[in-house]
């Protein structure tokens, strides 16, 4: 690691840490020429996947994009930032590591069904609605009857 002050190559590490719930290492280290000391953080470089949007094309993950369909979900409901904060992290972390270069939207609409469906019942049909296309109130039926049938299976 180059010294930020001076430029030398050869630095000491004097203290390491986890951080960031155990996903970044921190480091302090000083310089063994200048000795000026310094904090560095290193973290796994996983990649995110492309996206292949049903038209064929392929583009990059866009985190804010998907962050807003969230956010228009929950929209007037009462749910924390942090509780989306923590389903889009849930989200990337899937995507990262999923080992996959590209990535279908389809499979992220997905995800992101799953993560709502989990934090609340009117988001989650809102997004459905959207994402598959909902063109009358009878797939809305069929969409909450699904959600009802298995809310009770899981309740027996």
């Amino acid at each position: 690691m180059l010294c930020p002050f001076c430029g030398e190559n050869e630095t000491k590490v004097n203290d390491s840490r986890l951080v960031g719930e155990g996903r970044q290492v921190r480091r302090r280290r000083e310089c063994r020429k200048c000795s000026e000391r310094f904090t560095t953080f290193e973290t796994a470089e996983l990649v995110m996947p492309r996206m292949i949007k049903t038209n064929g094309t392929r583009q990059p993950f866009d985190e804010e994009k998907l962050k807003n369909g969230l956010l228009r979900a929950i929209e007037k409901r009462p749910i924390d930032l942090d509780t989306i904060d923590a389903a889009l992290d849930r989200i990337k972390h899937s995507l990262m590591t999923s080992g996959e270069r590209e990535i279908d939207t389809r499979e992220v609409g997905e995800l992101v069904m799953r993560e709502l469906r989990t934090i609340d019942d009117v988001a989650y049909v809102r997004f459905a609605s959207v994402y598959r296309s909902f063109q009358d109130v009878d797939e809305f039926r069929e969409e909450i009857e699904l959600m009802h049938k298995k809310k009770n299976k899981k309740k027996k």
